[in-house]
């Protein structure tokens, strides 16, 4: 099993709208992908209550059977879609891909 977790920092401003409304957003594009990409077993989103100056703003846990399933998942249409919006809005992208027994 893949685990494939990615947290993301948020500018405060991106695309005309304030980092709340943009978090928001994100997360509902992940949710979106769920069901629509085989490779995906399992996906969750979540957005940071804490807001401390260490906290990431939003979070992806996702899970694969295999890394070349998460090589199809990076490379899915759905996916990229998602991957240039949150160009557009992060400012900070920090990711651990692991194997789990």
């Amino acid at each position: 099993m893949i685990k494939h977790i990615v947290t993301w920092r948020l500018k405060d401003t991106a695309l005309g709208q304030d980092k709340a409304t943009n978090a928001q957003l994100l997360r509902e594009k992940l949710e979106a992908m769920r069901g629509q990409i085989p490779a995906l077993l399992h996906l969750e989103a979540g957005l940071d209550f804490s807001a401390t100056a260490n906290s990431g703003d939003l979070v992806l846990i996702a899970e694969f059977a295999t890394r070349e399933d998460l090589a199809a998942y990076q490379g899915h249409p759905l996916h990229r879609e998602v991957v240039d919006f949150i160009h557009e809005i992060a400012s900070e992208r920090r990711l651990v891909d692991y194997e789990t027994a």
